[in-house]
């Protein structure tokens, strides 16, 4: 029971293993915080059906969650706070050194039992991480966004969500027994939730978390308890193994409950048909006991898809050109964050990432006229009517219901409509009579994007969009921009929305602002070789000798044997390349013929995500095909006319 209803009953949920990882998915409101309260502590269990609810955890593991950490006393400096995580370790350390110095004095007896206690102080501090504690806080800091000399700062000279990190960090430096992380990538950047990814993947001790980060649960869990209706149930995998097998279950008990059914009817009639029939009394007992000893395999209950819909057109349809913006430079007080230049398309989706704080939400708020340009144009195109959606509008708020709110906003509207309208995002029969101050984040977002919608824009400009919203919500979101006949401009950490969302990615970096024409796994496997790239060329430029790419025209003063001998590794190197580009060709082309195979195949025949899934990966690799092919015809052109030279 939670505030007098009855959030979970009847459920078991256990950490097998002392380094598990496991995610706790479900509706928004279905019970997940509930269940991370009640393992650490803060929500009771009541007695059920006479049932009496028990937990058990064996050798009283030490239980982290991240609601429980406050900071008592905001005048103390960050690294002081952040020093009484440490306190056994420092403990240890400065009686190790109180040893070494007694050690010294002592007498040969006395010295025995200190060198024991030495050993065994040693052997602990080392297990407790000792030796390294200091460089992972500096690189846990680091990797949130902190600068070393900020721990010098007190807690009070930190904003609320920088506070929030802190204790992030605090409680991941306690290095709890079993972590417990509700929501842990919400305002966190991309590259943060990367660093968060590694650490939890590789943390020695258990974790459960609370997440609707589909690709941070991929890469992290290795057990999924999904919340459903109340019922709580155990999946082993990470999300996409569990997305597979609950197809796999619920299909499975489907077609045993239809046969089962059959079945039952099948006696049933053998015993309406010769019950009469005293000869047949004792094999129609015998069927009726038959069905009296089945076990009942239940109808499984319908997938809960539940969710917002919107439907609509444009009402206006914009140009070819949408936006057009020159050397935009954005910020604030005339110092600016970025520069940014942008040349975006009807039907385009362009994904705005990078780390907090670059100047993402900024450059939306420039678009649509809040902020002036610090520098720079730009120019939407002829008809463009923007739909705006600002990260703060989770926390709108008013003192009138959900319908006397939408109304108000929309008075020419009839009552049907407007009922219509908001029961296309889920707010239905008394839902709409809730005071819109009492709303959730998520609910909050629902009713901002129904005001949005209804206008019918052309271009939407999103700016964290996701935030508040479950799985459902977001791969409904994704289908509408994907369906969307507009445009549309987005700024969201969410790396599984922005892949399925985005036809552009603009990536804002402290020294840069790239635009990459194309989707988010070309852009991942894009920024990887530019990555390699340059690695490879601090290799080369550190030991001259690995330098078989140097252009001719780079060198000074060479002699002619020396040109001669540099136009011969120019042209090996060309060499190699087009037997690269080649076996390229050929592994992408058997890749292209798998996945139609793929395709083909029984089993994804009404699997409609799954095929939409595998036919992305074809279009992702014919695309790549073409650009191979294209490069491998210009190498070849280029090794003709030298041969002929």
């Amino acid at each position: 029971m939670f505030a007098a209803d009855t959030v979970l009953s009847d459920f078991d949920f256990e950490v097998k293993n002392k380094n598990e990882k496991i995610a706790v998915i479900g509706r928004n409101g279905a019970g997940k915080t509930t269940l991370l309260k009640v393992i650490a502590g803060e929500v009771g269990l009541t007695k059920t059906d006479g049932k009496e609810p028990s937990i058990s955890a064996p050798g009283n593991p030490a239980i982290g969650y991240l609601r429980q950490i406050t900071f008592d006393d905001l005048s103390l400096t960050l690294d002081e706070e952040i020093q009484k995580v440490f306190k056994i370790i420092l403990d240890e350390k400065s009686r190790i050194d109180e040893l070494v110095s007694l050690m010294d004095k002592a007498a040969p007896g006395e010295a025995e039992k200190l060198a024991a206690e030495y050993t065994a102080l040693m052997d602990d501090f080392r297990d407790r991480g000792g030796y390294y504690y200091e460089k992972e806080y500096d690189s846990m800091l680091v990797s949130f966004g902190f600068a070393l000399s900020d721990k010098e700062k007190r807690l009070s000279e930190f904003s609320g969500g920088q506070l929030t990190k802190l204790a992030f960090i605090k409680l991941l430096l306690s290095k709890p027994d079993i972590l417990l992380l509700d929501e842990p990538t919400n305002h966190l950047d991309m590259s943060t939730v990367a660093w968060l990814e590694d650490y939890l993947r590789n943390y020695s001790r258990a974790v459960v978390i609370v997440s609707h980060d589909r690709m941070f649960l991929d890469r992290i869990v290795n057990v999924v308890y999904e919340i459903t209706y109340g019922v709580v149930t155990r999946f082993s995998g990470n999300y996409s193994d569990y997305v597979v097998q609950k197809k796999e279950r619920y299909e499975k008990q489907l077609k045993d409950h239809i046969a089962q059914q059959k079945e039952i009817k099948r006696l049933m009639e053998l015993v309406e048909r010769f019950k009469n029939k005293p000869s047949k009394v004792a094999m129609t007992r015998s069927k009726l006991k038959m069905i009296e000893h089945m076990e009942l395999v239940a109808r499984p209950a319908d997938y809960d898809t539940k969710s917002f819909r919107a439907e609509f057109k444009p009402k206006l349809e914009t140009g070819k050109d949408v936006l057009l913006a020159k050397d935009l430079s954005v910020g604030y007080d005339g110092c600016a964050l970025a520069t940014v230049s942008l040349d975006l398309k009807k039907g385009e989706r362009l994904a705005v990432i990078g780390d907090n704080g670059i100047g993402k939400s900024t450059l939306l708020k420039t678009l649509v006229g809040e902020l002036p340009p610090v520098s720079g144009d730009f120019r939407f195109g002829v008809n463009v009517q923007i739909g705006y959606f600002d990260q703060r509008m989770a926390m709108y708020t008013s003192e009138g219901t959900v319908i006397d709110d939408y109304w108000d906003e929309f008075p020419a509207l009839t009552e049907t409509e407007v009922r219509n309208q908001l029961g296309a995002f889920l707010f239905t029969q008394d839902e709409v009579f809730k005071e819109v101050s009492a709303l959730s984040g998520g609910e909050r977002v629902r009713l901002c994007l129904a005001k949005i919608f209804h206008r019918q824009p052309n271009v939407l400009i999103l700016d964290e969009p996701t935030n508040h919203m479950d799985m459902i919500g977001k791969e409904t979101l994704e289908a509408m921009l994907v369906n969307f006949a507009g445009t549309a401009i987005f700024v969201s950490h969410d790396r599984y929305f922005v892949k399925k969302a985005a036809t552009q990615i603009l990536d804002m970096r402290q020294d840069k602002v790239t635009l990459y024409p194309f989707g988010y796994d070309d852009y991942v496997e894009k920024i990887s070789g530019l990555h390699n790239s340059e690695n490879e060329s601090r290799e080369r430029n550190s030991d001259p000798g690995k330098n078989e790419d140097l252009e001719p025209s780079a060198v000074t003063a060479v002699s002619a044997s020396q040109a001669e001998r540099l136009a011969g590794k120019e042209a090996e190197r060309k060499k190699r390349r087009i037997k690269k580009l080649e076996e390229k060709i050929e592994e992408t082309e058997e890749k292209i013929s798998e996945l139609k195979d793929e395709l083909c195949k029984p089993e994804h025949a009404t699997d409609y995500d799954r095929l939409g899934e595998i036919q992305e990966k074809i279009d992702a690799a014919e695309a790549e095909l073409l650009e191979l092919m294209e490069e491998w015809e210009s190498s070849q052109d280029e090794k003709e006319e030298r041969d002929e030279g």
